[in-house]
């Protein structure tokens, strides 16, 4: 006989059916509404996780139940722009205007910092329930509780996320940050894979961990791993970096991470935990090396390539122009050496606008004397063509390893906490090397800061664009290249949309540059008029078979994520 408990689930799967027939709407059940599992549903979800359910709130609510002056709200306000403290809270999100709603008639729900501003303390975007996963199983339990009551369901981790995939108002969440297992194998074997298939010195790193976490990890056996950089070194390093494409400043030493992925753990749509590699479920591997985060399943652990650790150069430069012609002159020559630093090993990270460049890249296998040999003929130009006083900073340094320029270089805090959209481009090296001064006159003409990510070239060119999931563009571009805006705290929806519109001009005339060019999924315009095509090219008809596979019901779904596009807007309703 059915035990009470096994009754109840079945009834409430039969009732979301139900109801998703008789209305005709193929709608997900948000929080709040009639269809949301009843109390004994949740408890009955409750008895088959390791850990108490989590109720997600907005980071600054302690300022507004506690008071400004509480410890609570003292210790938010001292931490909002750090990300490692960010990524510790359930209902935080790195970019903050993702934890925001915005209505359809252009009022806001929100929680601010600023209590001043006379706003009240609302839920905005963020999950109001969800499972704080310590297990596969807890992992399992989740999928199927939103599975069988039709939930609209999300999956999260640091929350670092420039497309707010990891977030939805009324949804139900899947807390992944406590899986913080690390395991470092002398020899791996890929499961399925034959006896004469072993690599050396690899490691598996469960989904919570963060990237600081296995920099430190590789660093006690004396090796190094392609992985996200950002202040604080907070991103996630096996959730949705890896699963968009993953670059780094090592990429065109050693390729994107999904270059350097031997192995995923993942819960499907249907509870399954699958062990997916080039011998085992190769068309997921295919698919998770990206494809898109939150999309295909729950990635519970990746198994990684490391590398040794070595000693390295940086080269950094700073200068700023008062005259605009000076600093395109610059930028120019800057420009048109990238291809050559990338086939050297180069890589790292350069903004520039209209009167200034500041950039740091660094190179493995190389001594001090060849890197002053590569960058001194620049240093030169820039002091030559510059009469500005004092001249441009410019320096090469020997570190010891990579470890210790992460450390040197990214100790900071003040890189998440802020409204912000981005947008971006991948730029092609043939376009660079025919025409590099068509390349520079159209990002100044953005009028803004321009980002441009030397992650790209070298080993990443080196790779069969078919090889992996990600969006083919890679192999061919030089740089991956951003845009921005931004707004203040509390602003209106008519201040946003006219940044939504600045940045629309921006992407534009990117676009206008490099006209049907990709760009990375992990740092892109959320506005993209063809996403299916700008952020998987032409990988997308095969991914979406995939998905389809082992997601059939679209139970995944995330922002311009594969198969987003049979939803509407809100991403919970079916079109």
């Amino acid at each position: 006989m059915m035990s009470f408990l096994k009754v109840l689930h079945l009834v409430a799967c039969l009732a979301a059916l139900s109801r998703v027939q008789v209305d005709g709407r193929q709608c997900r059940c948000l929080y709040g509404q009639s269809c949301w599992p009843s109390d004994a549903h949740v408890a009955l979800l409750e008895s088959q996780i390791s850990h108490p359910l989590v109720y997600p709130v907005p980071p600054a609510s302690a300022c507004y139940t506690e008071g400004p002056s509480s410890s609570n709200c003292s210790d938010f306000l001292a931490n909002t722009f750090d990300g490692r403290w960010r990524s510790d809270q359930a209902g935080s999100m790195q970019s903050v205007n993702w934890e925001t709603h915005i209505f359809g008639n252009g009022t806001i729900d929100a929680c601010y910092s600023n209590t001043a501003l006379g706003f009240p303390c609302e839920q905005g975007s963020i999950s109001n329930i969800g499972v704080d996963v310590r297990s596969i199983e807890d992992i399992q339990a989740a999928v199927k509780f939103a599975s069988s009551h039709n939930l609209r369901l999300v999956v999260k981790n640091t929350g670092h996320d420039y497309l707010g995939r990891s977030t939805a108002r009324g949804s139900f969440l899947i807390w992944t940050h406590r899986l913080k297992n690390i395991t470092y194998h002398e020899t791996f074997v890929p499961v399925g894979a034959g006896p004469s298939t072993i690599h050396s010195n690899a490691i598996t790193l469960g989904a919570g961990v963060q990237w600081y976490e296995a920099y430190d990890a590789v660093e006690a056996h004396g090796r190094i791993l392609v992985g996200g950089l950002s202040a604080r070194v907070s991103v996630g390093a096996a959730g949705g970096w890896i699963s968009g494409g993953g670059h780094s400043a090592l990429s065109p030493s050693h390729g994107l991470g999904v270059d350097n992925a031997l192995q995923f753990t993942i819960v499907v749509a249907d509870g399954r935990h699958i062990t997916t590699n080039a011998h085992s479920h190769p068309d997921l591997f295919w698919a998770l090396r990206g494809g898109g985060g939150g999309t295909f399943g729950v990635v519970t652990s990746v198994t990684y390539q490391t590398h040794p650790s070595i000693p390295l150069v940086g080269a950094f430069f700073s200068g700023n122009f008062t005259s605009p012609e000076a600093a395109k002159g610059v930028i120019t020559e800057f420009v048109r050496i990238q291809p050559s630093l990338a086939e050297a090993g180069w890589g790292g990270y350069s903004f520039f606008d209209n009167s200034s460049l500041n950039a740091f890249y660094i190179a493995l296998n190389t001594s001090w004397e060849a890197a002053n040999v590569t960058w001194l003929p620049f240093f030169d130009f820039a002091r030559n063509a510059s009469t500005d006083s004092p001249g441009p900073q410019k320096l090469t340094v020997p570190f010891d390893s990579f470890f210790s320029w992460y450390q040197a270089l990214f100790s900071g805090d003040q890189q998440v906490g802020a409204n912000v959209y981005l947008g971006s481009r991948l730029i092609p090296t043939d376009l660079v090397q025919s025409d590099h001064e068509k390349v520079v006159k159209a990002l100044l003409a953005t009028d803004g800061v321009t980002s441009w990510h030397a992650i790209a070239g070298g080993e990443v060119s080196r790779s069969n664009p078919s090889s992996a999931g990600i969006n083919p563009a890679w192999r061919k571009a030089i740089s991956h290249v951003v845009v921005f805006e931004g707004w203040g705290e509390g602003a209106p929806v008519a201040v946003i949309d006219a940044a939504k519109q600045r940045l629309t001009s921006k992407v534009n005339k990117l676009e206008a540059l490099v006209p049907g060019a990709g760009a990375y999924f992990n740092e892109a315009f959320p506005f993209e008029a063809n996403p299916q095509r700008t952020f998987f090219g032409p990988h997308y008809t095969r991914l979406r078979l995939i998905k389809l596979q082992y997601d059939p019901k679209g139970l995944f779904v995330v922002a311009n994520g594969v198969g987003s596009e049979d939803w509407d807007p809100s991403l919970n309703c079916r079109r």
